[in-house]
């Protein structure tokens, strides 16, 4: 059970008790403030009947006791916890009897003041001994303090123990409460972005037939919501973190990519991640100069870790491109475009003669979908370029032309089940020949001007192979698209890389079946995530296992995986979006929609989307008929 309001994250088992086992605990900037919480009422712990989700940064436990000696089987105490990621717990006892009630309650509290990073390793220290402060328990060492007050304050605190003991009078059918609240010495209150007046994320609604649309767009825009950070030299800029619990700070690529989903949600999103990326581009004068670094990410068993500083820096004017397209303003694009133009010159250096762009380590593979990520950085790059009068557009587009027609000849594999792509080229130009849920980045070419999609790497006829395979029980596993064919060597369905279910890649594949015409393969992944999203509350993990859904069963988590998670959380987003098929042209002043016809969860509404910066809502009927209820004054229809 995990609420996250960055910087603010709390991890709880289902019962509601801190144990200061594993990743239990208050955590605050990534630093455990408090790791132990565990009540006893009458001497005993409730015995947990339920614990839920409300929202994503608050859970609500729910125990009962027997406290007096009357037989029958009816609890006598409900003991309700109320848990917020802001590092507030209220405890509530009700009385369920006709009788007064006084009972006793104890609060054991404790913490290691660890850093989220060796709690998750495994080598964490013994507890800090506690002191008594002011209404509570205060813990200090060198790595810092916290505290805990207590409203109303007890009656009694045993630093020794960790304790604070309450005599709390219940009234008939009453109840009495005692709050809670975990500090960093010297801080205030959590202060959460996504909570702020100031979110950049529009609170759009969903309704239709299937309800989980409804819960699906909620829980995603509130998860969004809760990762949000701000950049603290630059504060009114905010990205997303990647997920909780485990990396809550920034991870470039995937920023860019989960705000790419986001747009129909407002360009401010887009605009604070692309300006604090823009600060971290590298300046140098070497062969580096224009990339945004970034991490090096494990790709599976086939081949080596990849770079994602080489993602990020193809994301870049690929995001600027698209949210100008959903109503960046002028002013915005303009400022972010030669960080934009340097990215582009990274790509046109580092591809050099050759019509591929190669890993950046020496014997690095050439990946289909790092030539995929080019290819559509081109193309929109030139668009962006054009528009502004900048040089270089058409040199982009030659070199995408060259890129199209190598990769065709090079990367497809023929075989009687008609071909597929290869997964990577080795450097003496051998094919990688398997099929990954990476191959899904081929058919996600980007927005162009006037609602068109751009070119695609692959031909019609390769396109429509491309979506069987992808569309086949070997990659299509009932939940949602595997990360490697079930048929494929070292499959696993856990494989993270290997075999799980990427909610991101069964997005993007789903929005690119789709605008292929591929509805069939796309309404299939997007029934499947749908179902993977009910199993788990609508908070969809980043990942799961890839095992083949039957009847009766159910997705299983993977135990590495972040929930939430900032693309899997923004991919929900654009799972619902892509069936009404929205298409903005804000500069040339059009909208475009073009649903999925086959309508496969049946009617869709969308409201209190961003187009242009103003209120867009959009239906699609049971017959996958698409129409525009709301949006910006001056804003036309495109055909």
């Amino acid at each position: 059970m995990i609420c996250v309001a960055l910087p603010g994250l709390v991890v709880s088992s289902e019962n509601g008790q801190l144990t200061g086992q594993g990743l239990e605990g208050f955590y605050r900037a990534g630093r455990r403030l408090l790791s132990r919480c565990q009540v006893r009422v009458a001497g005993r712990e409730p015995l947990a009947v339920q614990a839920r989700m409300h929202g994503a940064d608050r859970a609500r436990f729910v125990g009962t006791l027997r406290v007096c000696p009357s037989p029958g089987p009816d609890p006598d105490v409900i003991v309700e916890r109320t848990r917020h990621a802001d590092g507030t717990e209220r405890i509530t006892l009700n009385n369920a009897t006709s009788r007064p009630l006084r009972v006793p309650v104890e609060v054991a509290l404790g913490t290691d003041l660890a850093p989220l990073g060796v709690i998750a390793s495994g080598v964490t220290g013994p507890e800090v001994s506690a002191s008594v402060h002011d209404c509570g328990l205060r813990w200090s060492s060198p790595a810092g303090t916290s505290y805990v007050t207590a409203d109303p304050p007890p009656a009694d605190a045993l630093a020794s123990a960790g304790l604070l003991r309450w005599e709390l009078d219940l009234p008939p059918g009453g109840a009495a409460s005692v709050e809670l609240r975990v500090r960093l010495d010297g801080a205030g209150p959590v202060r959460a972005v996504g909570r702020a007046a100031t979110s950049p994320l529009a609170v759009a609604r969903a309704t239709g037939d299937d309800p989980g649309v409804e819960a699906l767009l909620r829980t995603s825009i509130d998860d969004l919501q809760g990762l949000l950070l701000r950049d603290p030299a630059h504060p009114t800029d905010t990205h997303l973190a990647a997920g909780a619990p485990w990396r809550c700070g920034l991870a470039p690529a995937e920023a860019l990519a989960a705000a790419r989903m986001a747009l129909p949600l407002g360009t401010r999103l887009a605009m604070g991640t692309l300006r604090t990326l823009a600060r971290a581009q590298r300046t140098t004068s070497d062969k580096q100069r224009g990339m945004i670094p970034g991490p090096r990410r494990d790709a599976g068993g086939h081949l080596p870790p990849g770079c994602t500083g080489t993602e990020a820096t193809l994301f870049f004017p690929t995001l600027l491109a698209e949210a100008r397209r959903w109503g960046l303003p002028e002013r915005e694009t303009d400022e972010l475009l030669p960080t934009a133009e340097r990215c582009l010159t990274w790509l046109r250096i580092a591809v050099g003669d050759g019509p591929y762009l190669c890993d950046a380590q020496p014997g690095g593979p050439v990946r289909c979908e790092t030539q995929a990520h080019a290819h559509r950085a081109a193309l929109l790059g030139a668009d962006l370029l054009d528009a502004y009068g900048r040089p270089g557009g058409g040199e982009l587009r030659d070199w995408a032309r060259a890129l199209r027609a190598a990769f065709r000849e090079d990367f497809w594999l023929d075989d009687p089940g008609g071909g597929r792509p290869a997964a990577a080229l080795t450097t003496d130009g051998r094919p990688v020949p398997y099929i990954g849920s990476a191959a899904a980045h081929l058919l996600d070419t980007g927005l162009l001007g006037g609602g068109e999609h751009a070119q695609g790497l692959l031909d019609r006829v390769r396109t429509e192979q491309l979506a069987r395979l992808l569309g086949s029980p070997a990659m299509d596993s009932g939940w949602g698209l595997r990360g490697l064919g079930l048929k494929e060597a070292g499959y696993n369905p856990f494989a993270h890389r290997g075999g799980a279910v990427r909610v991101q890649e069964t997005a993007v594949a789903v929005a690119g079946l789709a605008a292929a015409g591929y509805e069939r393969e796309a309404g299939s992944l997007l029934r499947g995530i749908l179902a993977a999203a009910e199993a788990f509350g609508y908070r969809l993990p980043e990942m799961y296992a890839g095992e083949q859904r039957t009847d009766g069963s159910a997705p299983l988590p993977h135990p590495a995986a972040s929930r939430p998670a900032a693309t899997a959380a923004a991919a929900g987003v654009l799972l619902l979006t892509t069936l009404v098929g929205i298409r903005p042209d804000v500069p040339a002043g059009t909208v475009t929609l073009r649903p999925v016809r086959s309508a496969p969860l049946g009617e869709v509404g969308l409201t209190g989307l961003r187009v242009a910066g103003a209120p867009f809502s959009a239906r699609v009927s049971r017959l996958g008929l698409a129409m525009v209820e709301e949006a910006a004054a001056g804003l036309q229809l495109g055909v």
